[in-house]
């Protein structure tokens, strides 16, 4: 009996020995989740990312500005006799000096070989600074000219890459699909300083309205439906690809929040597509505008003070469309070419970036009681 007891033993321990090498108990870590499934799903996310980061990163640049900052150097005067400690001395005019400023502020990805590359208008909207892009192999280029949308917050940047340069565009997503908890990766110069970084979470939200910018771009911009997401994203990583697990690019990086950690926002890509598109036929981004800053008044609100549903005026911007086609602070702007404006959704943003430039378009308003109808003739957004 003690040899057969021996020889069980024995038998257990080559089993275990036998699972890899070690043995592996076989705890349930979740509904049907076992260590060595467990240890299969890390695995799998790993590769996962490692692969995306080794294929993406080529296409991912750093954007650095340079400038001139002129400052002032005050200088004191006073009376080491009759004000020993300086307490009563004026400043005088002091002196003017400059110095020079390079620093890496932001990050971009390839979408032409040819030597386009997307980045967040807020990175290059100082029009006094000079820009250059960095690549994963440390190639400068000098940013010949900049595309920005006065609408999104988008900028194209146009490089000359020199001969056999090797620009790798990246592949576009289709952001339509995202589902809130899908894996995503973020890539970009993460404060400004570390060039690359990469970083991954989930989709926390969709649908977003946030205010972008940060202290490193100084500019900011308000953007709606964007998408959030808890991928460390810092101030330097704007501009840079939000990516899915197939290594497309489903969103740009654009903001990061100060009230909260882990949460960060990015443009989905589809309204970065339609922007290349329309770049791409007319090498502007020449969107139309009507010129006035509005609110929607939603039903209950109509109800309560006896007014139509629409688009309250509270700014005519001077020299717009609607300025010269005599439309008013207080107007409510019913309909655009017989279309109501009855919500966010179906308001009047939507219904003029679906015209062009030079429409001549028929806008239902009321005022004082009256409804009107006047003509607008669209213009290009400034």
């Amino acid at each position: 009996m003690k040899k057969l007891l021996v020889i069980l033993a024995g038998v257990l321990v080559l089993a275990g020995v036998a699972v890899g090498g070690k043995y592996l108990p076989q705890r349930v870590q979740g509904p049907g989740t076992s260590v060595q499934n467990q240890n299969k799903i890390i695995l799998n996310e790993e590769n996962v990312v490692i692969d995306v980061a080794e294929n993406v990163s080529p296409s991912v640049v750093t954007v650095s500005i340079n400038k001139t900052q002129i400052y002032r150097t005050p200088s004191y005067n006073f009376d080491p006799f009759s004000d020993p400690f300086g307490f009563f001395r004026q400043p005088d005019s002091g002196t003017t000096q400059q110095r020079q400023i390079e620093q890496d502020i932001g990050s971009g990805f390839v979408i032409s070989a040819e030597g386009l590359i997307v980045t967040n208008k807020h990175v290059v909207s100082d029009t006094e600074a000079t820009y250059k892009v960095i690549t994963k192999d440390d190639k400068n280029y000098d940013v010949q000219k900049i595309y920005r949308d006065p609408v999104n917050d988008i900028a194209i940047l146009k490089i000359n890459p020199s001969t056999g340069s090797g620009l790798k565009p990246v592949e576009m997503g289709d952001s339509s699909k995202l589902k809130v908890g899908q894996f995503v990766i973020a890539i970009g110069t993460a404060l400004g300083e570390f060039r690359h970084t990469v970083t991954t979470g989930v989709v926390s939200g969709l649908g977003r309205g946030i205010t972008a910018g940060s202290s490193l771009e100084g500019a900011v911009e308000k953007l709606d439906n964007v998408i959030q997401t808890d991928a460390a994203i810092n101030p330097g990583n704007s501009g840079g690809p939000l990516l899915n697990s197939a290594g497309q690019v489903i969103g740009v990086n654009t903001a990061v929040s100060a009230q909260g950690q882990n949460i960060g926002f990015a443009i989905p890509i589809n309204v970065v597509s339609e922007t290349i598109d329309n770049f791409n036929k007319t090498g502007q981004f020449n969107r139309p505008y009507i010129g006035v800053r509005y609110r929607i008044i939603d039903l209950k609100t109509a109800m309560q003070y006896e007014i139509p549903q629409g688009a309250y005026v509270q700014q005519i911007i001077t020299g717009s469309p609607a300025e010269k086609a005599g439309i008013k602070d207080g107007d409510v702007i019913v309909k655009i070419e017989g279309q109501k404006l009855a919500s966010d959704e179906n308001g009047l943003s939507k219904a003029i970036e679906t015209k062009k430039v030079g429409d001549k378009i028929k806008v239902e308003l009321w005022r004082d009681g009256q409804t009107q109808e006047v003509t607008v003739i669209l213009e290009e957004a400034k």
